[in-house]
């Protein structure tokens, strides 16, 4: 019984295709039916029908073999030297029109970065130059499954690096993951200079590396992001996470809650703010990184405290409690 034939090279020979020439030439011949097990065998030309009997191959001789396929090899390097010729040549003229031009490999100020797979890469190489701070805001924990947790080891792996060299991790999170396992877990788990703090609302998720170069989101679904290295926007970037932090509370290593005021929790307050601005509870839950369900539990909470009976008076009540001249 035969098993499926492996995909490879238009000029490499799988271990089936091996194993049946070797047959084909210790036996002198092969019934066609088995070399069907590996059909790179014919297109190789390393075997072909026999004369007298087309249900049997023949092999050809490994010496005639082997100078056919190192022939052909010959002639697609070749092929590909004078195509890198002609691109020398095409280029070469192209960028004397366009003047002076940095070098290989000086890293551009902006670049664009298609696909989770080579965000995550440019984030690791970055990361493997760091020395000195980390700064990330998370407003998510990340996915799930099997490929959640291959990315969380991953992160875990790159951060404990950093930290192993002496680097500090400063990260935000809104108040609403503050007890998720995945964000214990990663304190519980991360050994160094690691410092967490949460917010009501939090900007998109940013990764900010030596204050040098910068990772953003530049899609709503997380397969584009831009690599930024140029210095006023990474410094931009850098004093508003500073700002930020500094409104921040704290999570870890020391925790500080929040206190409730006047039965209003922080995070019916923060709600309160984006209620008299008028928007929905899909935005609010949204802004405040929690579903919809849980968003809609807290306003009710709010409405009860306030005593509201619709959300327009909710909205009026908030207003004339003074909850939002409070400072939260």
């Amino acid at each position: 019984m035969s098993t499926a034939h492996r995909e490879h090279g238009e000029d490499d020979l799988c271990s089936t295709g091996t194993a049946l020439y070797e047959r084909a030439l210790r036996q002198g011949r092969l019934p066609a039916e088995e070399a069907r097990a590996a059909p790179c065998l014919v297109e190789l030309g390393l075997l072909h029908p026999a004369l007298d009997d087309p249900s049997r191959l023949e092999p050809v001789a490994p010496v005639v073999a082997l100078h056919r396929l190192l022939r052909g090899s010959g002639e697609r390097i070749a092929s590909e030297r004078r195509r890198e010729a002609q691109l020398a040549e095409t280029f070469g003229a192209l960028m004397r029109i366009a003047g002076p031009h940095p070098t290989a490999g000086d890293p551009h100020p902006i670049r664009l970065l298609p696909g989770t797979e080579r965000i995550n890469r440019a984030i690791t190489d970055a990361m493997a130059d760091a020395s000195e701070e980390l700064l990330t805001v998370q407003p998510r924990t990340g996915l799930t499954g099997e490929r959640g947790q291959a990315a969380d080891a991953a992160s875990l792996g790159r951060d404990q690096a950093a930290l192993d060299r002496g680097c500090r991790i400063r990260t935000l999170y809104p108040h609403t993951l503050r007890h998720f396992p995945v964000i214990a877990a990663r304190c519980e788990r991360l050994k160094g200079d690691l410092r967490i703090r949460t917010l009501d609302e939090v900007p998109d998720r940013l990764v900010l590396v030596d204050r040098t170069v910068a990772f953003v989101p530049a899609g709503e679904d997380g397969r584009l992001a831009l690599e930024i290295r140029h210095p006023a926007i990474v410094d931009h970037l850098a004093v508003t996470f500073d700002r930020l932090w500094r409104l921040a509370t704290p999570m870890y290593p020391e925790a500080a809650p929040q206190p409730s005021r006047d039965g209003i929790t922080p995070r019916q307050h923060a709600i309160a703010a984006l209620l008299v601005e008028g928007h929905t509870d899909a935005v609010i839950a949204d802004r405040l990184g929690m579903n919809i369900r849980t968003a809609r539990v807290h306003i009710a909470k709010l409405a009860a405290t306030l005593g509201s009976r619709s959300r327009a008076q909710l909205g009026f009540l908030i207003g004339r409690s003074g909850i939002l001249d409070q400072e939260g």
